[in-house]
């Protein structure tokens, strides 16, 4: 099950638009008793993702899936604010970030990491 993005993932999600803003949506699986690690993990993240500029605007625990299948459900959602897909490759190239994935890679059995960008919601109709 796949945890970490690969480098060709990175190169492309750079190469998309290198100074947009993005939002990453992380759905996590936990390893049984992972869920202290990856609260270890976050401490360690707030502080490097602070240095380029990024912040955490959501962070809550899945719960009953009312629409998936089997397998589907995740155990916690993140959602952090990049200024730039830029800022994120910084951040995650940064020896200091790198020194506490560990903790990242202890906690997480499976996730998935999304890039997203906003949108104009429709206007309702007249």
């Amino acid at each position: 099950m796949a945890v970490n993005p690969t480098g060709q993932g990175l190169k492309h999600f750079l190469a998309a638009a290198p100074d947009e803003p993005v939002v990453m949506l992380n759905l996590l699986r936990f390893r049984e008793g992972g869920r202290d690690s990856y609260e270890r993990y976050l401490a360690h993240f707030e502080d490097c993702a602070s240095e380029v500029g990024a912040e955490i605007i959501y962070y809550g625990d899945g719960d009953t899936a009312l629409v998936a299948e089997d397998g589907q459900a995740w155990d916690a959602v993140l959602l952090v604010r990049y200024p730039t897909r830029r800022a994120f490759s910084e951040m995650v190239r940064n020896p200091r970030y790198q020194e506490g994935t560990h903790f990242r890679d202890d906690a997480l059995v499976e996730a998935v990491l999304q890039p997203t960008t906003t949108r104009p919601l429709p206007s309702p109709e007249t």
